[in-house]
């Protein structure tokens, strides 16, 4: 069941991934088999250029051409690409393409991937034991470190919010399923605020006497987020909605951001 991935995902990150896993197993069940061609591969959930590209060359040996970052650099720096990432992907990807193979396309994959996270690697690259030096662009030039050129990375901005931790006395927390889409998509936290560039209105999910218990600091891949906890005792009269539950404080698998502020809520 997804919920089970979910659970065994949690405090891992990038729950997308958690939920397309899940989806692909699925899909590949009712297919008996994943597809040999790269094109069909790339129908499966969560299977994009890259990982389509991988299989069909490594498990099925097709011509497929397969760019990881390790390739990436092997690539940027042999031909001495200019453009940078990720501009440069589409352009990597046909000048390797050139030199691919049609036959045992998996092992050269597998090789320059190899070459790239032991020879030429993003610091230091160990030229000397390099097969493709005397080819390489950048090496001729002197400035292989160079390669691959980055784009500048714009500053993360920050984002705010509330959660509420409301306990039932019974050392049980009320918590809310977060929709399928979007960040943190599907997994169990507490309920609170939308999380948004400016600082929200309060949505307690009841009306409690609620205490600032402080607040955490999360940073994702995109952005940073500051997020204030308050934490309550349940009315006696409170009943949790049809989308909410109670669950142990202590055991409920919960993604880190949420784990956080229910740290902050109990301490």
């Amino acid at each position: 069941p997804l919920d089970d991935v979910l659970g065994a995902w949690a405090g891992l990150g990038y729950y997308a991934r958690a939920r397309n896993l899940h989806k692909c197993a699925v899909e590949v069940a009712k297919l008996g088999g994943f597809p040999d061609a790269e094109e069909a591969l790339r129908t499966l959930p969560g299977i994009g250029d890259y990982t389509a590209a991988a299989i069909a060359a490594i498990a099925f040996d097709a011509p497929a051409v397969v760019v990881d970052g390790n390739i990436e650099r092997v690539t940027a720096r042999l031909f001495a690409i200019e453009t940078p990432i990720p501009a440069a992907k589409p352009e990597i990807k046909a000048r390797i393409g050139e030199l691919w193979p049609q036959k045992r396309s998996g092992d050269f994959a597998q090789a320059l991937m190899d070459l790239g996270a032991n020879v030429c690697t993003p610091r230091s690259p160990d030229c000397d034991a390099c097969p493709l030096s005397k080819w390489c662009a950048a090496f001729a030039r002197g400035d292989q470190e160079s390669f691959p050129k980055r784009a500048v990375k714009a500053a993360k901005p920050t984002r705010f919010g509330e959660a509420y931790a409301l306990f039932n006395g019974k050392g049980e927390v009320l918590l809310q399923r977060r929709p399928e889409k979007g960040l943190l998509g599907g997994m169990l936290g507490l309920p609170g605020t939308e999380w948004s560039v400016k600082k929200p209105d309060p949505a307690p999910p009841a009306n409690a006497k609620w205490r600032a218990a402080g607040a955490v600091r999360h940073t994702f891949t995109h952005f940073h987020l500051e997020l204030d906890v308050f934490a309550a005792p349940a009315p006696k009269a409170f009943r949790a909605p049809e989308s909410h539950h109670w669950a142990d404080a202590e055991e409920a698998k919960l993604p880190t951001v949420m784990k956080k502020a229910l740290e902050r809520a109990t301490g």
